[in-house]
């Protein structure tokens, strides 16, 4: 499907096509330029509608701004990822909240007993990782609509950034995003995509 085409058939203009998808990279370096507490919050009031599994929204995240926080994380991240999370504007520490379950009387008020039923339930953990993994990607597509760039990293110890950053709670880490305006060097080059007869069999 050309260009052209794709833009008649979606509902997304080009520019926004681009925006999001065609002329979005992952980051590896950043300028200075901060991003603000608003700009955060409005990605997170975007983001927040995405779809979860009985509407559980296990996705919480830690926003790492200071110095001193910015320290303690690299320590934790692998070798290749250190020297772009020290640099990073904002980084976000993603994580899936296995006690979502305490929210359902407002998230799921329909179903009375869905926080006893779901606090009973051995597959909990699973549920939220798997949740949380479905809005990390629509908080990267919101951090692009925000017109920054995303760098998610998997390069780190999970239990060292748990330790360091959420204790003894039932927090998973998920992800780790550095998030800002990239800098003159923040791409590789783009390697191919697949194509559509290559992934969609039709039955």
């Amino acid at each position: 499907m050309t260009t052209s085409a794709t833009e008649e058939t979606l509902a997304l203009s080009q520019a926004a096509q681009d925006l999001l998808f065609r002329e979005a990279r992952t980051a590896n370096t950043f300028t200075a330029e901060p991003v603000g507490d608003e700009q955060l919050r409005a990605i997170y009031e975007l983001v927040k509608w995405a779809p979860t599994a009985m509407n559980i929204q296990p996705l919480r995240l830690v926003a790492v701004r200071s110095p001193e926080a910015r320290e303690r994380l690299v320590a934790h991240m692998a070798e290749g990822n250190k020297a772009k999370t020290a640099s990073a504007p904002l980084t976000l520490i993603v994580t899936a909240d296995a006690d979502f379950h305490e929210h359902l009387p407002t998230t799921f008020p329909h179903k009375p007993d869905a926080r006893e039923q779901m606090a009973a339930n051995p597959g909990r953990e699973r549920m939220a990782f798997f949740n949380a993994t479905i809005q990390l990607g629509y908080l990267i597509v919101g951090i692009r609509a925000a017109g920054l760039a995303a760098g998610p990293m998997v390069g780190y110890d999970a239990e060292g950034v748990k330790k360091e950053f959420l204790g003894d709670g039932n927090q998973q880490v998920v992800a780790v995003v550095n998030v800002g305006r990239p800098g003159p060097d923040a791409w590789f080059a783009r390697n191919p995509r697949l194509e559509y007869e290559q992934v969609v069999t039709e039955i």
